[in-house]
C-alpha cells in the first residue's frame, strides 16, 4: 500500500477545496464518541437523513482526500486534544463511509499507522456498506488499538429516505461478527423513527440481528433544520413537526423496544449510548462516564455496571476548575451526576469528559433527568430548547 495513502481516492484540487465549507476543511472534530478524523469527504450512498446536509456537501458523491493518510495521522496524534491511550478516535464518520471500495484502503492504512505507534486508544469505524472476510482479516491484524466496527442498520425500506438496501448492512454485520477476533462488532440500530421503521416486524428484525454483535446501540434521528429542509424540498414525509438540536427518540418508542427485547433474550445487550456499547464489547468501563447518569444504566448487564462503578470517580473540584479556566470557560459545580460548566463548546467539554471519565454538561443546555440526552420531543411536559 502506498505510503502516501492516495491510491484509492484523489486529492481535492484548489477549486474543489474552495467550494467546501470551512468545517469540512477542518479535518479533526471532537465528538462525544471520540476525536473524529475526516480527511476524506464525499459519499454516493444518499441517505436522506445524512449529517452531510449540515455541511452543504450532500451532492458531493465522489470521495476525495483533503490530505494523505500519513499527514492525517500526524495531524491527529499531534492535535492539542489527543491523549495517547486515552482519547477515543472515530474514523471517517462525518462525510463518507469508511468501507466504500475507494475509501477502505485509507481506513485500513490509518488503522495500521496508528497501531504501529503502539497506541491502545479506542477506534470506532462506522459503516453501512459491505464488509468481507478479507476486511475482517485486516481488522484482526491490528494488535494494539481497541477497534470497534459499528454496523449501521435501520431497516428503513422507503428508498426515498434510504436508498441503500438494509440487507447489505445485515450481511456485513453477520460476516464481521463471524470473523471477529481482536476487534469487536456493535450493531448500530439507527435511526429508529416512529411510523417509518418501528413496526413489530422491524423491531423483531433488529433484535434478531443483535445476535450477530457483541453489543447493540439503539437510537433515533437527528432532525436538524438542514435535514428538515431537505425532506421538505424533496417531498419526503416529515417525522417530526420541527427541527431540533438533539436526537429525537420518543419515550413510547424506547419502551416498546425494551419490552420487545425482554421477549427476545438471545441477542446482545442493548445500550442507549454508543460508548457504553463499545466499552461493554471490550470489557472495559465506559470512557464517557455515563455511570453518573444512573438512569441510563438500568438496562446494562450487571458485569458492566461493576466495571463502570469501579472506574467512576468524582473529579477533584479544584483541578476541574483550573482546567475549565485554562480552556476558557467557568466551572459552575461538580455534582454526583456531572461537571457543570459555562462558556465551553462541545469539543472542549468532550476533552474534559474523556480525560476524567466523568460527564461534563453545559449549564445552558441542560440534560433533563430520564431524557438520556435526547430531544424533549416525544417526552411528557417538556419542550426542546434551541
Amino acid at each position: 500500500m502506498s505510503t502516501t495513502g492516495l491510491q484509492g481516492v484523489q486529492l481535492l484540487d484548489a477549486a474543489q477545496r474552495g467550494k467546501l465549507r470551512p468545517e469540512l476543511l477542518d479535518v479533526i472534530e471532537y465528538r462525544k464518541s471520540g476525536l473524529s478524523l475526516n480527511w476524506i469527504v464525499g459519499c454516493p450512498l444518499d441517505c436522506g437523513y445524512c449529517v452531510r446536509h449540515l455541511f452543504d456537501n450532500f451532492e458531493m458523491k465522489v470521495p476525495r482526500a483533503l490530505m494523505s493518510d500519513v499527514e492525517a495521522a500526524e495531524l491527529l496524534t499531534g492535535h492539542r486534544y489527543f491523549r495517547p491511550h486515552v482519547t477515543p478516535i472515530q474514523l471517517l464518520n462525518r462525510a463518507t463511509d469508511p468501507m466504500l471500495p475507494k475509501v477502505k484502503p485509507h481506513t485500513f492504512q490509518m488503522l495500521k499507522l496508528l497501531d504501529e505507534r503502539g497506541l491502545t486508544n479506542h477506534v470506532l469505524v462506522i459503516t453501512r456498506w459491505r464488509v468481507e472476510p478479507d476486511d475482517c482479516a485486516v481488522l484482526n491484524s491490528i494488535t494494539n488499538l481497541k477497534v470497534t466496527l459499528l454496523v449501521t442498520h435501520s431497516g428503513i425500506d422507503d428508498p426515498r429516505i434510504e436508498p441503500v438496501d438494509s440487507t447489505i448492512a445485515a450481511r456485513s454485520l453477520e460476516t464481521a461478527f463471524e470473523h471477529a477476533g481482536r476487534y469487536r462488532v456493535v450493531l448500530y440500530w439507527r435511526p429508529i423513527v416512529p411510523g417509518l421503521n418501528d413496526s413489530m416486524t422491524h423491531l423483531r428484525r433488529g433484535l434478531e440481528l443483535s445476535q450477530h454483535s457483541h453489543a447493540t446501540v439503539f437510537t433515533g434521528l437527528f432532525f436538524k433544520d438542514q435535514i428538515r429542509d431537505y425532506y421538505r424540498a424533496n417531498g419526503l414525509p416529515e417525522p417530526y413537526a420541527q427541527g431540533v438540536r438533539r436526537k429525537v427518540f420518543p419515550e413510547a418508542l424506547e419502551r416498546r423496544i425494551l419490552d420487545a427485547a425482554k421477549m427476545n433474550r438471545s441477542g446482545s445487550p442493548l445500550f442507549r449510548k454508543t460508548s457504553c456499547a463499545v466499552a461493554y464489547a471490550h470489557t472495559v468501563a465506559d470512557y464517557n462516564g455515563h455511570y453518573g447518569i444512573r438512569e441510563l444504566c438500568d438496562i446494562c448487564p450487571s458485569a458492566q455496571l461493576g466495571r463502570c462503578e469501579q472506574a467512576w470517580r468524582r473529579p477533584d473540584e479544584r483541578h476541574v476548575a483550573d482546567l475549565t479556566d485554562e480552556l476558557g470557560g467557568r466551572l459552575i459545580e461538580v455534582n454526583d451526576r456531572a461537571v457543570i460548566v459555562a462558556g465551553l463548546d462541545e469539543q472542549r467539554r468532550y476533552y474534559m469528559q474523556h480525560g476524567h471519565g466523568y460527564q461534563v454538561h453545559d449549564i445552558d443546555k441542560p440534560h433533563q433527568p430520564q431524557r438520556h440526552g435526547r430531544a424533549d420531543l416525544g417526552w411528557p411536559t417538556t419542550r426542546e430548547t434551541r
